[in-house]
């Protein structure tokens, strides 16, 4: 099972918010999730984006693949790097 994490669509027409879960790759999109781990919500200025930094960095070590949309949100608050740091400070099994 290919695990995502992904936005999935809330709030009303013409005033959509998100919510960012962690779900399997064949789900759809506002389908049956795995975990909730964040919201972002881009109508408000500037965009609010929240998410649970260690739920998020235990599934990306597990394996879960953000989408490109999540990936540079993670960009922007610094998570992503935070996860490629700790993948590098993890000596390599001979």
């Amino acid at each position: 099972m290919a695990v995502k994490i992904r936005l999935t669509r809330t709030g009303r027409k013409k005033s959509p918010s998100y919510r960012v879960v962690v779900a399997d790759s064949q789900a759809p999109r506002d389908g049956r999730i795995i975990e909730k781990v964040g919201i972002y919500d881009p109508k408000e200025n500037p965009a609010r984006f929240l998410i649970d930094e260690t739920v998020t960095l235990r599934w990306l070590r597990k394996g879960a693949q953000p989408t490109e949309t999540v990936k540079s949100l993670l960009k922007k608050t610094g998570l992503w790097k935070k996860f490629l740091d700790g993948k590098r400070d993890k000596p390599a099994v001979a």
